[in-house]
């Protein structure tokens, strides 16, 4: 990079080497990149179609890098297609409004600037009608579409295209909207002077008809004039259209509530706050109560512009579409737009629940791919590397599971504690559906002197020992195997102390629980080494009394006494162990 010329200056190189230096140290820091964008763009006193081609190819790659990782920036999409319009003319901005529109559909700045471009640029009044009404289909349900509404109704002005006018306002009277009363207004002043065909649908018509028929029965044929009886269809069709007004009116005052509260209506990469997230899933519920599928479809949509980085949002919009009928493609589009573009891969819940619909498809290969994908970034992730394994004993057996348990612990970028925790799995895995506890002993046995320093792994083992089924004449055996646990901790393990002597205290509930008559010595003696004062305990089997060292002035350093907890104490933490125990991997805390 450093010998890479940008088209610029010395002084205006320099700063952009500067910048994709950051950058290639902090990739997602949102102010670099912006100035990234500002320099290219300044490069030569600003970009035009008469700068350096080296600055012209500068200015656009700092664009499209730009836009590649936050998409949902309309305001960089407009200036991109201006500086593309000051370099090479009208097709090349255009280019690059679709690219934009393809990445924002909801955004109706962005569809309003694109559509006034189309306008003012070309001369062909239907390929600029077609464009608004791709617009009108994108961003005409959003409450605050007036930009773009006003932008279509100025534009058929411009062409003198009353019918079209009137055809617009028509549709727009019965969209709940920001400036409803305004649209309204000046649709009842066109009415007066349009035809009656063209003010409602000819079924309310031929309903209006034979009401007023019916009305004047009793008056003798022909005693009414064409023009009177016009006159009593446009009355009515004018209380009609009150009574549209009237709905829309009840419709804006339901959403208003919502729309006070959405203070960002916009991308950005900052988080929102809770109220914000709060007010969007309350709206969310408020559209769906209604069960309107546009207006439900586009509230998501437009909800997702702003809460494009919220996996939340993403798998309530996917499991929706799921519920609805025959909308599996657009489901997976859902899926795919968030784990692909948006949601960052640090948070990996959206890709697994990518994978199961997947899988739910029949798309196996794909499901599993979804997880690799996963792996390949973070190759830690506990709960990735379990559903993996489930899902391959679910489409294979047992073995294929096992296997990928052995594959990611002969993998040196899995973590240790990674490790740790996925040896249990394997154990759990022999244990539960298998129903070989001896194999599942053997993974732990054999696998201990790796991690000597695992919480995660030794409590696994302990509660493994614990949980298995005994009877009268098996108890013996398997107080034996809980005791050599126990002795392992103490004598070989490198954990903690605090750990020690939690594990501990789970081996002593268990003596209170099930232990024999003869159990309360051992009770004592453990009770003694763990929670006695200094001098007389013991931290592992075997070991020497700890005994504080005596610092060079030959006073003893006071060591904290720990209190002695009670039989009941006891049993409540070997109930807190086990809780523990339960919780998947990925929720386990292991203390390094």
């Amino acid at each position: 990079m450093a010998d890479y010329h940008f088209g610029g200056s010395e002084e205006e190189n320099a700063e952009l080497r500067k910048l994709e230096a950051e950058l290639t140290d902090d990739p997602d820091n949102f102010e670099t990149w912006e100035k990234l964008v500002r320099a290219a763009e300044s490069l030569e006193g600003g970009i035009n179609r008469n700068s350096n081609p080296q600055a012209i190819t500068t200015a656009r790659h700092a664009y499209d890098r730009f836009l590649a990782k936050f998409p949902l920036l309309f305001g960089y999409w407009k200036k991109y297609a201006d500086m593309e319009f000051s370099i090479t003319g009208t097709e090349a901005a255009e280019m690059v409004y679709e690219r934009g529109i393809a990445s924002i559909s909801p955004s109706v700045d962005l569809w309003t600037n694109y559509c006034g471009f189309k306008a003012e640029t070309s001369h062909d009044a239907d390929i600029i009608r077609d464009l608004f009404e791709r617009g009108a289909n994108s961003v005409g349900l959003d409450f605050l579409a007036h930009p773009f509404w006003d932008k279509y109704i100025e534009f058929e002005e411009r062409v003198e295209a009353q019918d079209k006018i009137f055809a617009i306002l028509s549709r727009i009277i019965h969209i709940p909207m920001h400036q409803y009363a305004r649209y309204f207004e000046r649709y009842r002043q066109l009415a007066q002077n349009r035809p009656l065909a063209e003010l409602a649908s000819a079924d309310v018509m031929s309903q209006f008809r034979t009401e007023l028929e019916a009305a004047s029965s009793q008056v003798p044929p022909g005693a009414k004039a064409e023009a009177e009886i016009e006159r009593d269809l446009r009355l009515r069709v004018d209380n009609y259209h009150l009574e549209v007004f009237s709905k829309t009116q009840t419709e804006t005052t339901k959403r208003w509530t919502y729309e006070a509260e959405i203070k960002r209506p916009y991308f950005h990469v900052t988080e929102l706050d809770e109220g914000q997230l709060t007010n969007w899933k309350k709206y969310l519920d408020f559209e769906e109560s209604e069960g309107s599928y546009p207006r439900i479809q586009f509230l998501y949509e437009r909800c997702l512009v702003t809460c494009a980085h919220y996996e939340e949002f993403w798998l309530r919009y996917a499991r929706w579409m799921t519920a609805q009928t025959d909308k599996e493609e657009e489901a997976r589009i859902i899926y795919q737009r968030a784990s692909c573009l948006y949601v960052p891969i640090a948070n990996p819940a959206i890709r697994l629940q990518y994978a199961y619909f997947e899988e739910m498809s029949g798309r196996i290969d794909v499901a599993k791919d979804i997880h690799y994908a996963i792996l390949y970034c973070l190759p830690s992730h506990i709960e990735t590397i379990i559903s993996l394994a489930n899902m391959s004993r679910r489409h294979g057996d047992l073995s294929a599971a096992i296997e990928v348990y052995k594959t990611q612990l002969d993998s040196p970028e899995v973590e240790m504690a990674t490790k740790a925790a996925l040896v249990a799995e394997w154990a759990r895995l022999l244990w539960k559906i298998k129903g070989a506890p001896d194999d599942a002993r053997k993974v732990f046995q054999e696998n201990q002197q790796y991690y000597l320093d695992s919480r995660p792994f030794w409590t696994s083992y302990l509660m493994f020992e614990i949980d298995q089924p005994t009877s009268a004449t098996t108890e013996s055996v398997q107080y034996e195997r809980i005791k050599k646990v126990i002795s392992d901790v103490r004598s070989k393990s490198t954990l903690l102390p605090e750990v020690v002597r939690e594990l501990v205290q789970i081996y002593m509930a268990y003596l209170l629980e099930r232990g024999t008559q003869d159990i309360a010595k051992e009770y004592m003696t453990l009770d003694r080494e763990v929670h006695g004062p200094p001098s007389v305990a013991a931290a592992r089997t075997g070991g020497t009394v700890a005994v504080p060292p005596t610092p060079a002035d030959g006073q003893p350093t006071p060591v904290p006494m720990l209190p002695q907890p009670t039989p009941e104490q006891a049993i409540a933490a070997q109930e807190q162990a086990y809780a523990y125990y339960q919780q998947t991997p990925a929720n386990a805390q292991p203390v390094a």
